[in-house]
């Protein structure tokens, strides 16, 4: 038995990989992660070098974990700077550390993949070899249910909670069968805003990965670069990872692109699995009125429907969303300190924090848009 680092998923094989994966969320696909590695989006000079941990049995691959060694916390979606500056100021070393996520996705999905017993192997010898590898500290971000089964047991990990939105498709007809289930004064808000942006001339039309040209994609890059460089900031993926991701997982991707007298104005860029929608990217050419909420919000509302998804998974924050139908949903992530002051300053912050998120959820939850008996 042994635990194995890998410095690129390109050194297993993708079927004995995939064999693996508990459902069909394509975020943990071999092939998701290579085009990551293969793009330069993730790379050790921009924080994200790989570094998987697998754990072997007579050869046999029994379990994995997908991850990077950084050196920052950008795109994580799991915000640790704090405590970094903490350390800083006292002296503690906090990069480079360990971290067990989908790199930019903040996505909840299985993260201890394989199988139980060997995860739990896995996990029991994770904090030796981050001795081993000078590495401060482990973060496995999003999990499921099955890994927080895994992890709770553990001795020195911390849980921390957060709060995304997520629409739920219970079986509506149409968008107006969904508004039909809201507030009077809300619903008519919703109609008003999308009635905004079709008055505009906005017209949208929806892609498979396979469906677009490389010029469209260009389109696509454009848009999402845009969001970046209106903060002043780079963005994380490059223009490669768009066609790689199209040649390998073509099925698994949705592009809307809103139109202004037939030309392309925004974009939002989506992954798909069996029952769940995720909203991943947008951008647009120019700022339009109400365009950010149709084309990222409804249109993928829309979508979710006519494909009889189950769940809309429109990317991490925006108590915006709560008017609109989102309904809270807790994410729970998983910290192991190596050392022990940090840790125990870390877990008494954590404690309060959880409070803190659980009420916020709790009042997020009265803030729904549905009338009262739909939610």
């Amino acid at each position: 038995m042994s635990l194995l680092h890998l410095a690129s998923l390109a050194d297993v094989d993708a079927a004995e990989w995939d064999a693996l994966l508990p459902d069909d969320q394509p975020f943990l696909r071999h092939a998701f992660l290579l085009a990551l590695e293969e793009s330069g989006s993730v790379r050790a000079e921009s924080g994200w070098q790989p570094d998987h941990l697998l754990w072997r049995e007579a050869g046999a691959l029994r379990a994995a974990l997908p991850g990077y060694r950084k050196r920052n916390s950008w795109g994580e979606y799991v915000f640790d700077h704090a405590w970094a500056d903490a350390c800083q100021r006292a002296g503690i070393r906090y990069y480079p550390k360990w971290l067990g996520a989908i790199p930019f996705s903040p996505v909840t999905g299985a993260r201890l993949l394989g199988d139980a017993q060997a995860a739990t192997q896995l996990l029991a010898a994770l904090p030796e070899t981050l001795h081993q590898h000078g590495l401060s500290s482990a973060h496995i971000n999003f999990t499921d249910a099955r890994g927080d089964a895994l992890l709770e047991p553990q001795p020195d990990w911390l849980m921390r909670l957060g709060c995304q939105y997520h629409w739920h498709n219970r079986g509506y007809r149409d968008f107006q069968d969904f508004l039909d289930t809201l507030m009077s004064r809300k619903r008519k808000q919703l109609r008003k805003e999308r009635e905004r942006v079709a008055q505009s001339g906005f017209e949208f039309n929806w892609y498979r990965g396979d469906q677009l040209r490389e010029d469209q994609w260009d389109f696509v890059y454009t848009c999402y670069a845009n969001t970046y460089a209106v903060r002043g900031q780079r963005p994380y993926l490059t223009r490669d990872f768009f066609s790689l991701l199209a040649a390998r997982m073509p099925h698994s991707i949705r592009v809307a692109i809103a139109h202004l007298h037939q030309q392309p104005a925004a974009m939002a860029f989506c992954l798909v699995d069996g029952e769940t929608l995720y909203g991943r990217y947008w951008g647009c050419l120019a700022e339009f009125d109400r365009l950010h909420f149709e084309t990222c919000f409804y249109q993928g509302m829309d979508y979710a429907i006519a494909a009889g998804l189950k769940r809309f998974d429109a990317g991490a924050q925006g108590e915006h969303k709560l008017v609109r139908g989102f309904e809270p949903q807790l994410t729970t992530s998983w910290h192991y300190l190596a050392h022990p002051g940090l840790r125990d300053a870390v877990a008494d912050f954590l404690q309060e924090e959880r409070q803190g998120v659980r009420a916020w959820a709790d009042e997020a939850r009265d803030a729904l848009p549905y009338r009262r008996g739909d939610q």
